[in-house]
Parts: C-alpha cells; structure tokens; sequence
C-alpha cells in the first residue's frame, strides 16, 4: 500500500468537498491522452463541464457500468491509462465490479468514487453510504488493496498524481456534497460513441 501520512482511516474522517471542484482538479492533471469514464448523471456532468476532451465517455442510462467499461477500455489499450468516475449508488448496484477489477488487475486503471449518500439525481433518497457502507473497506475486501479516501483536495492531488504515475489498480474515494453539477451532457448517444471511438483511436 502507499505510504502516505495523510491517509486516513474511514469516510466519516474525509474533508466534504465538491465534485464540479475535484473533476476540474483531475482533469487538469490529464496530459497524455489519458481516457475518462464518467457515470451516470451528475458525474458526467461535470466531466462535461471541465472541457470535452475526445478521450472522455459520457455515459448515459447505464447506471454501475463506468467501472465495468472503463476496465474493458484498459485490457483493450493497456498503454492508456484509464480512469472510471463512479457515484456511490451506481457502484453499490455493481460491488462485483470492483472484485474482477482486483482479479484481473490492470496496471492502467484508477477508479474514482464520488460519495455523497445520495440519489441525488432522482430526488436525494440515501445511498447505504449514508448509514455506515465504507465503499474503501468494501474495494479492500474485494481485493483492490489500493484504495484510500481522500482527506481533501490537497490530498485527492496527490493521490491523483500517484494513479498516474505508477501502476494499478487504484482506488480514490471522495466524499462530495449534495450541490448541483456545473452542467449538463450534450444526450447524443451516437455523438458520444463516435467522439470517444476517435479520441482514443478505435474509430472503424
């Protein structure tokens, strides 16, 4: 595991921050092509929002399949680093997700878990991360020893710079709060497919 001083323990230690703040934070550090995943919802649109890069994916109406599909990315093009954006409620639909993730272990895969207890698209109803699911216990104990909370956006930095850097999987949880994202997906399905096909060369 890292060794990291400001690793800490649980979800109830970690900083609130925002979402929109943190896509903007990850998206600056991406510098070599790397491909994004976002989930449903709020997480891609804020993805959106950060820029529309050729190698981001927006998913829409699959909800807990960004973590399955960004690691068929990885296998696909292991020279690409690759990161998945996961909401709480889409990962808890899809836990078996984060156990093949640890058994097949690509070396180019980061998954990031934004965590705010909430439904929040579909009317705020709580997530089981609101009474007492650790979603990092839970990737550990899937085999994804890897994973950390990110006390605040200092830290969430760092641990970004280290997915980059050296091999995964990686797991980063970030507890978010409820605010609206900072836009909304263009919802052109073809679009989408056809753009990311393009961005990360796979284009027919």
């Amino acid at each position: 595991m890292m060794n990291d001083p400001n690793r800490i323990q649980s979800r109830d230690d970690a900083t609130v921050m925002n979402r929109s703040v943190l896509t903007r934070l990850l998206v600056a550090k991406l510098n070599s092509d790397e491909a994004v995943v976002g989930g449903i919802g709020n997480t891609n649109f804020d993805l959106w929002a950060s820029g529309q890069r050729p190698q981001n994916f927006y998913m829409l109406g699959s909800m807990g399949l960004a973590t399955s599909i960004a690691l068929g990315v990885a296998i696909a093009q292991p020279h690409r680093k690759v990161f998945a954006l996961d909401g709480d409620g889409s990962i808890l639909m899809q836990l078996g997700s984060l156990g093949t993730v640890a058994a097949i272990a690509p070396k180019n895969l980061a998954i990031i878990l934004w965590d705010n207890g909430l439904y929040q698209i579909t009317g705020s109803q709580k997530t089981l991360t609101a009474s007492g699911s650790d979603l990092v216990a839970i990737a550990r104990g899937a085999g994804l020893t890897d994973s950390y909370w990110a006390a605040d956006e200092e830290h969430f930095g760092r641990l970004v710079d280290r997915a980059l850097a050296a091999d995964g999987p990686m797991l980063i949880a970030a507890r978010i709060d409820g605010e609206k994202p900072a836009g909304t997906t263009e919802r052109d399905p073809v679009k989408i497919r056809l753009n990311f096909m393009r961005g990360i060369g796979a284009a027919a």
